[in-house]
């Protein structure tokens, strides 16, 4: 396949420009339809968090500050993310109500959706309880991504970019034998092991940037609307032959239910927090947020996926931070440490709160610019190239800072090594030269 058979394959994913009006109309009707779900959600995790705090100090689930990563000056309860998970099932329950009434030609969310919360958000509760080993909570994570797997989300998102590549998914790859093996094969595992990579990676992203008060929940909601953004621009461009088996009200349905949520917890969890996220809670997150993304590329170009994942960038680019910075210290890459970017901006400003704002503004400008490349690429004729290389140079400009700073650290902890090292000497020659005086002639 040459390279402009590739470009001109890739090019017929991109569905034609719609009138502006018409989108706008759209998107109107589909948040009213679904307003309900935001409504739910805000509301019943507003009222279940107070409820789940009160549970946390009876049962003695609560973070003792240690003066090292965590600052907080009493004891604050955890399993917020129980009431999170609450509002969220409320949330749910109410989209199939709004389903089954006003948009009955739209697909509900799909159970294996649903059962891939629930074993997040129990394993993350275990953890929280009990203090689980990794390796359970990376079980419990690929439980969900098995969930995802077996109802195929995510697996269109891979389709979509290896197929201008590979050709059809009915498209003999190779013969190994007498049997052949299709391109729809090739999909499938690559599908699979990117679900489950990108499942335990975002829900550990997410994990590692609630380290002040506010910032997950207030970041998750900037990004909810700009998930929120895509999916009502999905929903006014796209064109599915069987609105039954439609995607687009899914998408808007957890937009809004996790848009819904973290509003509905934010009270109580802004500085000063009365109330933490726990892992039950930021694993949650993570796991909403990138099946969100993941959506975007079933039944739509599968670039919009990119654009999901640079909304979901302040987490990926601490995640991508902390790694190379652990690696370059030849430490484990799950060891904890306080350079992650909210330690760092915290100690640039001083404030919990001064510095939540700030990275809020950074998940906006993320948010922004995801949201732009979505746009551009359904309300124009802009060849998906395009989205590709903006996505390609972002995450290489994150990884170069990233490895510079992690260069620029390691040289400090050097250069701090050795004037210790000296100091110590200097020391012991000292000493040596003290007790040499000391003695009678």
């Amino acid at each position: 396949m040459s390279p402009q058979d590739v470009v001109s394959n890739i090019d017929m994913l991109s569905p034609p420009a719609p009138a502006v009006d018409q989108v706008f109309v759209n998107a109107v009707e589909m948040l009213n339809v679904f307003a309900p779900v935001f409504i739910a959600g805000f509301l019943i995790t507003l009222a279940a968090t107070p409820v789940v705090r009160r549970l946390a100090f009876i049962v003695g689930v609560v973070d003792t500050p240690d003066a090292h990563r965590k600052h907080h000056k009493a004891p604050v309860a955890y399993l917020g993310g129980l009431a999170v998970f609450m509002g969220f099932m409320a949330a749910m329950f109410v989209s199939f109500i709004a389903i089954d009434g006003e948009a009955s030609d739209l697909a509900s969310v799909p159970p294996s959706i649903l059962i891939g919360a629930t074993a997040i958000a129990l394993t993350g509760l275990a953890d929280d309880i009990w203090k689980w080993d990794a390796r359970l909570k990376i079980a419990g994570q690929l439980v969900a991504a098995a969930a995802l797997a077996y109802s195929d989300i995510g697996i269109g998102a891979v389709t979509g970019f290896l197929q201008p590549f590979f050709g059809a998914p009915d498209a003999v790859l190779f013969n190994l034998g007498s049997i052949a093996i299709l391109s729809g094969t090739l999909y499938y595992w690559v599908g699979t092991a990117f679900l489950g990579f990108v499942i335990i990676g975002g829900c550990n992203s997410a994990n590692l940037i609630d380290g002040l008060d506010g910032l997950l929940a207030g970041s998750t909601a900037i990004m909810s609307c700009g998930f929120l953004a895509i999916s009502l621009l999905l929903a006014s461009t796209v064109i599915v032959a069987e609105p039954s088996t439609s995607l687009v009200g899914v998408r808007v349905a957890l937009s809004l239910a996790l848009l819904g949520t973290m509003l509905g917890f934010l009270p109580w969890n802004f500085n000063p927090a009365v109330i933490f996220l726990g892992d039950c809670g930021s694993l949650l997150i993570g796991y909403l947020c990138i099946t969100t993304v993941l959506l975007f590329g079933e039944q739509g170009p599968s670039s919009l996926v990119v654009a999901g994942f640079i909304i979901f960038g302040l987490p990926i680019t601490d995640t991508i931070l902390a790694i190379i910075r652990r690696k370059m210290a030849g430490v484990p890459v799950n060891t904890p440490d306080a350079q992650h970017i909210h330690h760092q901006v915290k100690r640039l400003f001083g404030s919990v709160k001064k510095s939540v704002f700030a990275l809020y503004g950074i998940t906006l400008v993320f948010t922004t610019i995801g949201v732009a490349i979505a746009s551009v690429l359904l309300l124009t004729e802009t060849r998906v190239l395009v989205v590709y290389a903006i996505g390609i140079a972002f995450f290489g400009f994150v990884i170069s800072v990233a490895v510079k700073i992690a260069l620029i650290q390691r040289m400090q902890s050097e250069v701090l090594d050795q004037e210790l090292r000296d100091a110590k000497a200097s020391a012991v020659v000292s000493s040596r030269q003290q007790s040499q005086s000391d003695q009678p002639a």
